[in-house]
């Protein structure tokens, strides 16, 4: 049963989810991974049937308590200011800093296909609508100090009160502390040493802590929104859901002090970016925006999705994770929508990361995109329409400009310049170190090339056949390809990398390397023991063979041909200097 699934089992009746963000600078790739797996929460319930909200909040009354990377200027003066009071950075035309950050983050939220019902904070404080909780919060201010000792092994003094007003002198949230309560005014001062980022006046007043005065502590907001709303599931990261942790602290004041069960919790780990957990206030890693502008949506939800939530996902932006990313949904989708062999789980996965059920359409294959959108000669729209032998229908057409864009994106912000792919106009200095078999192998395959169909399965073909009869093992031989024509050593399938490419080009540039024949010899042949055990091993499957003798002015070999029964043909060469009996060698192998 896929997670989403388990989840939903354990639901009757109609369903609140909530989630919220604190706007403290652009939101990172990491906050992507509770939205999604609650909007993965959220359709599966209503897939079967059940009534379903999905909140999604906007912690705008939280304090400034760090400043984006690269904003001190602007922001330090407003250190523990509500974020919502905080003017937003020039040239926004945001009203404030919240709205600033949150907007980029929506527009994500959209393309993503993540419909939520949004709230902010500010408007859910200044409405009285957690009035009630708040007053029975304060009431039962020693119920808390009792449950953060017991849970979370915190002490409280007697005067602490789980509040903080805004100043009414400095307008600073972060920095006030609420001694008392007397039912309807609570006494605070605002110190300059309650917290390190923030100093505040030295104010002191009575104020009401009702209608945006002032704010519940983190913990406490979220008791009172499971009261308010109230809430069924609301998953939390995996710092907040350790033992004893704010998500325990949480729970057991809801349970002391309303009597209530809190929310299913889904625990979710982290999402890493090459091993590395996401900071925005430090500008590490990439922000959501940036990531929903590299990966399509499909396949950015496709890599949330599929991991279970109490799993980390560390996603890898280099050349080799992304093809493997990109390979991966393009497999899923394969066995859902074309072979139709997907596991439930694989179905359930994939249709969770699908904007919309497209069916079964033609991919393009990322790498080869990628090779194709990286040289400038080449249109990869057009190339791949003409491969196809026709046009692309609208949803296959959507789909390979959004690869396409991918590329763009990745080759510019992400790529190591050795990962970036150049088709090579001459042959590059390090097509030198080939070894002399790798050479050989260039230097057959364009003679075989010159006459076969310049179409891609052909191609292919072509090459494994010709590694076989080099002999060449095929990771070698591959290598040896995108070496010369790429300066690298992996690349797209080398068959269809071909077929975008000009046959005399292809075959010009395989020919350039001179190899010498002893070495490539020497470097292909294996004893007569090793040839006898393979054929051995190979009996039932061997059709026939031949053989030959080749000589030249550094000695002799015998190549022995041998014809599978699958048609597939394979050479091997024994160097006749170490067995001077080549009848010798043919009746072992007999």
């Amino acid at each position: 049963m896929f997670w989403c699934e388990e989840v939903a089992a354990q639901c009757q009746g109609p369903q609140i989810i909530n989630d919220s963000k604190t706007p403290s600078g652009r939101v990172h790739v990491g906050a992507l991974r509770g939205v999604l797996i609650h909007d993965a929460i959220f359709r599966t319930l209503k897939s079967k049937g059940l009534e379903a909200k999905y909140l999604f909040g906007v912690d705008d009354y939280d304090p400034l308590d760090e400043i984006p990377a690269g904003k001190g200027a602007h922001f330090e003066q407003y250190l523990g200011q509500p974020l919502c009071n905080v003017p937003p950075p020039d040239g926004s035309s945001a009203t404030d800093m919240a709205e600033h950050y949150m907007s980029e983050f929506w527009g994500v939220f959209e393309e993503l296909g993540v419909k939520v019902e949004k709230y902010r904070m500010r408007d859910i404080y200044r409405s009285g609508r957690f009035n009630a909780a708040i007053d029975t919060i304060l009431k039962n201010a020693d119920i808390v100090r009792r449950v953060y000792k017991e849970v979370s092994n915190s002490d409280r003094p007697a005067t602490w009160y789980p509040f903080q007003t805004v100043c009414e002198k400095c307008g600073r949230i972060g920095t006030t502390e609420v001694y008392a309560y007397d039912g309807s005014e609570v006494s605070y001062r605002c110190r300059p040493d309650l917290v390190k980022w923030a100093k505040g006046c030295g104010y002191e007043g009575k104020v009401s802590p009702f209608d945006g005065k002032g704010k519940l502590p983190w913990k406490l907001e979220w008791v009172a929104k499971w009261v308010t709303f109230p809430v069924n599931i609301e998953g939390a990261g995996k710092d907040h859901s350790t033992r004893g942790g704010s998500r325990d602290v949480a729970a057991a004041c809801l349970r002391a002090i309303f009597k209530k069960e809190p929310p299913l919790n889904v625990p979710y780990e982290f999402f890493l970016v090459g091993g590395a957990k996401m900071s925005s206030s430090r500008g590490v890693g990439a922000s959501a925006r940036d990531m929903a502008n590299l990966l399509p949506p499909e396949v950015l939800r496709f890599l949330m999705i599929r991991t279970k939530p109490n799993s980390p996902v560390n996603f890898d932006v280099h050349e080799e994770g992304i093809i493997k990313l990109f390979n991966e949904f393009d497999r899923y989708q394969s066995r859902v929508y074309h072979e139709k062999n997907a596991t439930s789980d694989e179905a359930a996965v994939f249709k969770l990361a699908e904007l919309e059920s497209q069916g079964d359409f033609f991919q393009g294959n990322f790498q080869l995109v990628s090779a194709l959108a990286q040289m400038p000669h080449i249109n990869p729209v057009v190339e791949i329409s003409k491969r196809l032998g026709r046009e692309l229908a609208p949803v296959e057409l959507r789909a390979l400009e959004r690869r396409i864009r991918s590329v763009g994106v990745w080759v510019d912000h992400y790529a190591a310049e050795e990962e970036k792919t150049r088709l090579q106009q001459t042959l590059p200095a390090r097509a030198q170190e080939l070894s002399a078999a790798q050479r050989a192998f260039l230097s057959r395959l364009s003679i075989a090339l010159q006459t076969v169909p310049w179409e891609d399965d052909v191609l292919q073909a072509t090459v494994f056949e010709t590694a076989r009869m080099t002999p060449l093992a095929q990771s070698i031989a591959f290598k040896g390809i995108y070496r010369v024509l790429l300066d690298k050593d992996a690349g797209p399938k080398a068959g269809n990398l071909f077929a975008y490419l000009d046959r005399e080009f292809v075959c010009r540039r395989l020919a350039e390397l001179s190899f010498e024949t002893e070495a490539f010899w020497r470097e292909t042949a294996i004893t007569s023991e090793d040839l006898t055990k393979w054929m051995t091993q190979q009996r039932e499957k061997i059709a026939g063979y031949s053989h030959q003798i080749q000589s030249a002015e550094c000695g002799s070999v015998l190549e022995i041909t041998v014809e599978m029964k699958d048609g597939k043909k394979h050479l091997h060469r024994v160097w006749l200097e170490a067995t001077p009996d080549a009848d010798k060698v043919l009746s072992m192998i007999a």
